[in-house]
């Protein structure tokens, strides 16, 4: 039952999704600068297919919340771990407010070893967890971000509210 277990995690490229929580701030991160956003072209287009395929509406790209998703990429490349909590035990929250955006949702999606968007977003799309947070109708906005090592972090938000 344990290798079965342990296959399916590697089958499913190491996914992890995180649900809102309320945190206290961080001072802001550093941006590494071999962690990339993902652009419009890439996972956000394929996001914005999934949530037109599910009749609602497209979220736009927010660079404090593409700015969120790459520091926590380059943190997990850089220290090699996988996790929502940051080598600095920040949250998801905690990193959204550090970049300067005042949310009233937060949510984040972390994928370690698939090499597309495309593979990343299906693994996504297949986990209920990560499905619900890419078909969220408390989600407004997003921003995503790829680091070496294929670290995936997908940062979605609603500000003010």
């Amino acid at each position: 039952m344990a290798r079965a277990y342990a296959a399916t995690l590697i089958a499913v490229g190491f996914l992890a999704a995180c649900t809102p929580e309320e945190s206290a701030p961080l001072s802001p991160t550093a941006v590494a600068p071999t962690a990339t956003v993902a652009s419009r072209a890439d996972v956000g287009a394929l996001l914005n297919a999934a949530r037109s395929e599910n009749g609602l509406p497209p979220l736009n790209p927010n660079p404090k919340l593409a700015a969120a998703a790459r520091v926590h990429a380059q943190d997990m490349a850089s220290g090699g771990f996988f996790s929502h909590v940051g080598s600095d035990k920040s949250k998801p929250s905690q990193r959204v407010i550090a970049q300067g955006y005042s949310y009233c949702f937060a949510a984040e999606n972390i994928a370690q070893g698939w090499k597309t968007p495309e593979q990343v977003m299906q693994g996504w799309m297949d986990s209920p967890g990560h499905r619900k947070n890419n078909l969220s109708v408390k989600a407004s906005e997003y921003g995503a971000a790829r680091a070496e090592g294929d670290y995936w972090v997908l940062v979605f938000g609603r500000s003010g509210c």
